[in-house]
């Protein structure tokens, strides 16, 4: 054919063969909350899997009466906070605990799960390829990666350990901030533990038998059910 033609050929050829499409793009793309909630489905298939998996990290198993001090990182901001992000996160609360308090001494919880997929419009960036791309034509984006949608006041992940640890686990919370855009708060929690008791009411319920610790949480005696399987009445509570 004509040089013309043989130049457009070179072109294609090259373009196809050093396809090599843009670099991942910086998360202040994703950072709002601007679309719905798009979430994997048999509808939106092909999602990468997401970079955290572990969600409880350290002595998980502690009774919950081992653990009195719970400190939590509360998020500031209506936001997205990309999987890579929480995975960073806690792998670097989780090194800071284990050079301060030891393995054995805190146990981590993330509260946040990212749900949300986030898309990008794949776009060819080598010699040539002005020639192959499509520009804004067909341009909903393919699955890049997922995020999670978080609100103000939302908490993001908890830490609980002894009270000795305190300051340990307020500074390892203070790293983890470092992996998050936005603002987010450190706050210490009144609870016991991750309970929803207060320290006070707790003690009080444990005592007389209210509350009784089974694992890592405890379990209410609330007073309904058979008089031969109430744990109060057995005790000579009630």
């Amino acid at each position: 054919g004509t040089p013309q033609y043989q130049r457009n050929l070179h072109f294609c050829v090259l373009a196809h063969h050093n396809i090599a499409t843009m670099g991942r793009r910086p998360f202040r793309c994703y950072r709002y909350q601007k679309n719905k909630p798009y979430i994997k489905s048999r509808y939106c298939r092909g999602v990468p899997e997401s970079k955290i998996r572990i969600y409880d990290v350290g002595a998980k198993k502690a009774p919950v009466d081992l653990f009195p001090f719970v400190a939590h990182l509360v998020c500031d901001e209506k936001q997205q906070i990309s999987s890579e992000a929480l995975e960073a996160c806690r792998i670097a609360i989780n090194k800071h605990l284990t050079n301060t308090v030891g393995k054995d001494g805190y146990h981590i919880r993330v509260r946040v799960h990212p749900f949300h997929v986030i898309r990008a419009n794949k776009m060819l960036s080598c010699a040539g390829a002005d020639r192959l791309s499509s520009g804004m034509r067909h341009s909903y984006g393919k699955p890049i990666g997922v995020a999670a949608r978080v609100d103000i006041g939302q908490v993001l992940l908890s830490v609980r350990g002894k009270d000795a640890s305190e300051p340990h686990i307020v500074e390892a919370i203070r790293r983890g901030k470092f992996k998050f855009a936005g603002r987010q708060k450190i706050l210490k929690s009144l609870k016991w533990g991750f309970t929803k008791y207060p320290r006070e009411d707790y003690v009080n319920m444990r005592k007389n038998g209210e509350l009784s610790a089974d694992g890592n949480i405890v379990k209410v005696h609330n007073r309904h059910g058979l008089l031969e399987q109430s744990a109060l009445y057995l005790a000579g509570q009630e």
